[in-house]
């Protein structure tokens, strides 16, 4: 059982495991935040162009559903609910858009310290060893 409890540890405590935990930690907050994005701002911007207050609603009827003379349902209707599948394609296409948007923006910044750790690299680089040899000879003809 030791064994066991000291491989988990081991297999808990690795890098992957911990990024892959922080990324999943940041990926429901961010999940937070696109769910605010296309509830309280584009979707309130949809309803006011189509005039649908929640697509979840929308639906074709199939078929009507049979009610007897007392008022009871003899068999249901048949709703085709597409509202719920509109509202969640347009969240997912909001959803990749930001994504899309954001790795641009990673990628430009991954760009840009790649290129300033370039600079610094010249600057701080020295003569090569080659150079210096090559220095020390001729300063020992001189002599």
């Amino acid at each position: 059982m030791k064994k066991f409890i000291k491989e988990f540890k081991e297999f808990a405590m690795k890098g992957n495991v911990i990024d892959m935990a922080v990324g999943v930690i940041i990926g429901g907050a961010f999940g937070k935040i696109v769910s605010s994005l296309v509830n309280d701002i584009i979707m309130p911007a949809i309803t006011m162009l189509t005039g649908a207050a929640d697509f979840t609603d929308l639906s074709v009827v199939l078929k009507e559903p049979v009610v007897d003379k007392a008022g009871e349902v003899v068999s249901e209707g048949i709703l085709l609910t597409y509202g719920s599948f509109l509202q969640n394609v347009i969240d997912f296409l909001i959803i990749a858009i930001v994504v899309f948007i954001m790795l641009k923006f990673i990628m430009k910044l991954s760009c840009l310290r790649k290129k300033e750790e370039e600079k610094e690299e010249v600057v701080e680089k020295g003569p090569t060893t080659e150079e210096l040899l090559v220095e020390i000879r001729d300063l020992l003809k001189e002599k």
